[in-house]
C-alpha cells in the first residue's frame, strides 16, 4: 500500500491530488502483470473499463493502417498513464493498438474511480484534455483518429448520373442563322428566342460554330467590333455534339474536356437539341463531377495541389458504389487533363504568345485515358516546322515552356518521369518533320528498345493545342503501316509476352514477399493485356488510344469474337478496379504514398478465386497472340 502511495506521488497528474485522495485512489488500484508480449487492446475495437499506470516494463502503442502497417508508434514507460483520453473522449474505446511487452506491471483504476477524479478536480481533468490537444496539433494523429466516414456517409454521388441518358434531360431547341448574318441580328434573334447560344450554319446549312453571351461581349463589345460584321468572323468553333444515347457522365466529361458550354444533342444524323453545362450540371447538383468544375476555378499551384489531393476521395466513392472502373479512370483523367490545361496557360501567359502552332501530348496511361493514383509525368511537343532562320528561337521557346509546365505539374503532384519521357527533355520536343521521322526509324529498327518507344508514342493524346498537327501525324502512321511491318509486330509481340500472369504451375498466384507481406505486382500483371491489344490495334490501323475502346472496336472489326472481348474487357477492368481501390485507401487512410503491391491477403476469397481466373484468360490470349505474330505456341 505504501509502495503504490509513492509510486502514485511521482505520477502525473495523480501527484496533483491531496494526499488523502491519493491514499484512496492507492487503495482502488488493482496489480496485473504480462508474463509474455500481448496485444491488450485494439484501437477503436476494445472498450476500456479504466486507466492503467505503468509501474515497471512499457506499453508500445500505434495506429494500424489498412496494409496493417504499425503508424505513430509510442513507447510508454513507468509513470506513463494509459486509457484516459479514451475513457473520457472517445466514447471508452482504446483510441489505438497496444501492446504490453513481457515482464511489464501495471496498476489498473476503474474508470468509475477515474470519472470521479475528473469531475472533481479539475486540474486532473485538465492533464488529460491538454494531452489530447496537443495530439490534435499532429496531422497524422488527426487523420487515423477522425478516420475517413464510411462510404454510405460520405457518399455524395447521385446513382442517377451514371445510369441516366441525355434523352432523359429537357433540351433546348436550336436557334441558329447563315454564317453571313450580321452580329446585331444574330443578338437580337437571341434576345428574341431568350437563349444563350445560337449556332452558325454554312451555305449548305451545316453547323460550323456557335456564338454565346460571352462570345458578344468579349469579342464585339470588349473589342469594339462592328456590329454590322458577319457573325463568322467571331464564332466560336469546333461544335461539340453527343448522342441522345449517350449517359449523362459523358456529356459532362466530354464538356470539361473540350472546354465548350453547349452540346448539340444528335439522333441518327440530325440534331434534336442542345445542352448547356449548367443545365447538365444542375440535374446532378450532387455529383463529384462538380469537383471538376472547382479545379478550373483554382488559381494558385497549392491551391491545384490540394485539389489533386482530393481526387482519391471521389474515386473511391465511385469505386465503392459499383461503378465501373473505366469511368473511374476517366473521371481521373479528366481532372489531370484539366489541371494541367490550367498549367499550360499560366506558362503561355508567363512567357507570352508561342511562336508557332503546337500540340501538348500526353503518353502512356495518361494518354491512354487510364491513370491511376501512382503516376509520373509523360508528355512531350510537337510544333510546326518554321524557316531556318526561327528554328532555333521557336525551340528555346518551347524547351523553356515545357520546363516552365513541368516544374509545375511536379510542385502540384504528377512527379517527373525517371525514364525521362517528358517534353522538358530536348529528345521530346521537336518540330512536326523531326516526329515523323523519329516514328520512321523506330518502325523501321524494330529493336527492342525502338519498339518501347514507338508504344510509348503511339499511346498518346493531344491535351492542348492544334490538332491539325496530329491529325497530320496520325496521317503519316496510317501511310507507314500500309507498308508490311512484320518485324515491327513480331517485336511488339516479344514485349507483349515479357511479363506472364503470376500463376504457378498447380495454378496457385505465385508471390513475393516484401515488408513481410506476400504480394503481387498489379501493374505487371495488366501490362500484357494493353501490350497485345495495342498490337492489334497498330496491325488493323486504330487509333483511339484508350484499351477499352480498342477492344470494343476490335469486337466491330470481327478480330475478338463476342466472349473474346467480353472476358479480356472483364479481366482488364477487374484488375484496375482493385488497383485503384487500393492506391485510393494508401492515400485516403493510410497516408503512405500509392504503390502496386497487391497483397493477398487483403483480397476476399472470392476475388483471389476471380484472379486466378483472370491470370488464365491472360494466358490464353497470350497464346493466341504468340500464334498470330511468331508462328509459334513455344516461348
Amino acid at each position: 500500500m505504501k509502495d503504490r502511495l509513492e509510486f502514485l506521488k511521482t505520477v502525473a497528474p495523480f501527484n496533483l491530488l491531496p494526499e488523502d485522495v491519493l491514499k484512496g485512489v492507492a487503495e482502488q488500484l488493482h496489480k496485473v502483470s504480462y508474463d509474455a508480449d500481448k496485444i491488450i487492446y485494439q484501437q477503436e475495437v476494445t472498450k476500456l473499463k479504466g486507466v492503467d499506470i505503468i509501474f515497471k516494463g512499457h506499453y508500445e502503442s500505434f495506429f494500424y493502417d489498412n496494409a496493417q502497417n504499425k503508424r505513430l508508434i509510442e513507447i510508454h514507460g513507468p509513470g506513463f498513464c494509459y486509457g484516459g483520453v479514451s475513457v473520457l473522449l472517445n466514447r471508452r474505446q482504446s483510441l489505438r493498438t497496444v501492446i504490453a511487452a513481457k515482464g511489464t506491471v501495471i496498476y489498473f483504476l476503474h474508470r468509475k474511480d477515474f470519472r470521479l477524479l475528473c469531475k472533481t478536480y479539475e486540474n486532473f481533468f485538465q492533464h488529460f484534455s491538454s494531452e489530447f490537444g496537443k495530439r490534435m496539433q499532429n496531422e497524422e494523429f488527426v487523420h487515423f483518429f477522425k478516420k475517413p466516414a464510411t462510404f454510405e456517409e460520405s457518399y455524395m454521388a447521385a446513382d442517377q448520373l451514371y445510369s441516366r441518358k441525355i434523352e432523359s434531360v429537357e433540351q433546348r431547341a436550336i436557334v441558329s442563322c447563315p454564317g453571313t448574318t450580321s452580329i446585331y441580328k444574330v443578338a437580337q434573334t437571341m434576345a428574341t428566342h431568350k437563349v444563350s447560344c445560337l449556332f452558325v450554319t454554312d451555305e449548305n446549312g451545316k453547323m460550323m460554330g456557335y456564338v454565346t453571351d460571352i462570345t458578344l461581349r468579349d469579342k464585339v463589345i470588349g473589342l469594339q467590333i462592328n456590329p454590322q460584321e458577319a457573325v463568322s468572323t467571331v464564332m466560336e468553333s469546333p461544335v461539340v455534339s453527343v448522342d441522345v444515347s449517350a449517359y449523362m457522365y459523358e456529356a459532362i466529361l466530354m464538356m470539361f474536356q473540350t472546354k465548350t458550354r453547349y452540346l448539340l444533342v444528335k439522333k441518327g444524323d440530325d440534331y434534336i437539341g442542345f445542352l448547356s453545362r449548367n443545365k447538365l450540371l444542375s440535374e446532378q447538383a450532387q455529383s463529384p463531377l462538380i469537383f471538376i468544375q472547382s479545379v478550373k476555378s483554382a488559381v494558385s499551384a497549392q491551391e491545384l495541389k490540394k485539389k489533386w489531393e482530393a481526387v482519391p476521395a471521389f474515386v473511391n466513392q465511385l469505386l465503392q458504389r459499383g461503378v465501373h472502373a473505366h469511368i473511374a479512370n476517366r473521371v481521373i483523367t479528366t481532372i489531370a487533363d484539366t489541371i494541367a490545361l490550367k498549367v499550360i496557360e499560366q506558362a503561355i501567359e508567363l512567357l507570352g504568345q508561342p511562336p508557332a502552332k503546337f500540340v501538348f501530348i500526353v503518353l502512356g496511361s495518361e494518354g491512354r485515358k487510364e491513370q491511376t493514383f501512382k503516376t509520373d509525368q509523360d508528355n512531350a511537343i510537337i510544333y510546326e516546322d518554321k524557316a531556318n532562320e526561327h528554328r532555333e528561337e521557336v525551340r528555346e521557346y518551347f524547351l523553356n515552356f515545357a520546363t516552365q509546365v513541368s516544374e509545375r505539374l511536379n510542385e502540384i503532384g504528377f512527379v517527373f518521369c525517371t525514364g525521362g519521357y517528358m517534353a522538358q527533355n530536348p529528345k521530346w520536343t521537336h518540330s512536326l518533320s523531326h516526329w515523323k521521322r523519329n516514328y520512321e526509324h523506330w518502325m523501321d529498327e524494330s529493336l527492342p528498345e525502338t519498339v518501347i518507344n514507338f508504344s510509348t508514342f503511339f499511346d498518346c493524346r493531344t491535351i492542348y493545342g492544334d490538332e491539325s498537327i496530329m491529325d497530320e501525324l496520325h496521317d503519316f502512321l496510317n501511310e507507314m503501316l500500309q507498308k508490311p511491318q512484320d518485324k515491327l509486330f513480331y517485336n511488339m509481340t516479344i514485349n507483349a509476352l515479357q511479363y506472364e500472369p503470376p500463376l504457378t504451375f498447380f495454378n496457385s498466384i505465385r508471390t513475393f514477399t516484401k515488408d513481410e507481406k506476400e504480394v503481387f505486382d498489379i501493374k505487371k500483371a495488366m501490362t500484357p493485356i494493353v501490350d497485345l491489344v495495342r498490337v492489334y490495334a497498330l496491325k488493323y490501323l486504330i487509333f483511339e488510344q484508350n484499351t477499352g475502346d480498342r477492344m470494343k472496336i476490335l469486337k466491330e472489326k470481327g478480330v475478338f469474337t463476342e466472349a473474346q472481348y467480353y472476358e479480356l474487357n472483364q479481366a482488364y477492368y477487374f484488375l484496375m478496379n482493385i488497383r485503384l481501390k487500393k492506391q485510393s485507401i494508401q492515400l485516403m487512410q493510410d497516408r503512405t504514398d500509392p504503390d502496386n503491391y497487391m497483397d493477398i491477403s487483403a483480397l476476399s476469397k472470392i476475388e483471389r478465386v476471380t484472379l486466378k481466373e483472370v491470370f488464365k484468360v491472360i494466358k490464353n490470349f497470350q497464346s493466341k497472340i504468340k500464334l498470330e505474330f511468331t508462328n509459334s505456341l513455344l516461348s
